[in-house]
């Protein structure tokens, strides 16, 4: 697109943020598989909602320093990160667009994207007129299992099950021997409080699930139903009347 082209959108546009990662995915997965993947939902999400929404390039650099002892990750820290977020949001503000999604992909990107968006609508408090939101593609309520009842998982892992079914489908020869590496368990979490980690604190190898019984078929079913999830939440943006969220 042109620049006049950007600028003769209705400000009420939904503008898309999509924004990912570069780091570690195990023995048998790229570094850019985060940003292959969210770039893949966002294709699809693109093409289905071309006549009402915009969305921007895909970010690739995330907040990914929990993945620093494995080598090929690259991060900004944390700080640095929300600077960048309130920048790119701020950006399409400032070209007159009213509603706003940081797109996420990857989980260490979740809680900056929000406190990016919190931070941004105290400093636009006077704007009624705005909607900001971050949202990550696979929290969005989907159940891919009742699709495809030979998934196993019910949560996203880390080059796991789905990450790995994922990528079979788009990209198989980026795939590494898969069906030979070892299930690593999810772990015990800490409710109710919440653990600060770092990868290696729950994985020596880098990913976390079970990738061994990763497929394309199943790829296929988390794409079509991630890619659901995100045109119905652009659908709801377009509906917004300024104050009920399911006007």
């Amino acid at each position: 697109m042109t620049w006049p082209m950007v600028a003769a959108l209705p400000k009420s546009t939904p503008v898309i943020l999509p924004v990912a990662a570069l780091e570690q995915h195990g023995h048998h997965m790229p570094l850019f598989t985060d940003s292959m993947l969210l770039g893949e939902v966002v294709r699809r999400s693109a093409e289905a909602t071309a006549d009402r929404a915009l969305f921007a390039p895909l970010t690739w650099l995330g907040n990914s320093h929990h993945h620093m002892d494995f080598a090929g990750t690259m991060s900004a820290s944390p700080r640095l990160y929300l600077d960048l977020l309130e920048d790119l949001m701020e950006n399409m503000l400032t070209h007159g667009f009213q509603r706003l999604l940081i797109l996420n992909g990857h989980g260490g990107n979740i809680v900056p994207a929000q406190q990016a968006t919190f931070e941004l609508r105290q400093k636009y408090r006077h704007r009624n007129d705005l909607l900001i939101l971050s949202s990550t593609y696979w929290t969005l309520g989907s159940k891919p299992w009742e699709a495809n009842p030979t998934l196993q998982q019910r949560q996203m892992g880390h080059a796991c099950e789905f990450e790995t079914s994922m990528m079979l489908r788009i990209a198989p020869r980026l795939v590494r021997n898969h069906t030979a590496v070892e299930e690593m368990s999810f772990g015990s979490g800490f409710d109710p409080a919440h653990r600060a980690w770092i990868t290696k604190d729950r994985t020596s190898v880098g990913h976390i699930g079970n990738p061994r019984i990763a497929t394309a078929d199943k790829g296929e079913t988390l794409f079509q139903s991630f890619t659901t999830d995100v045109v119905k939440l652009i659908d709801r943006m377009v509906r917004w009347n300024g104050e009920s969220w399911d006007g």
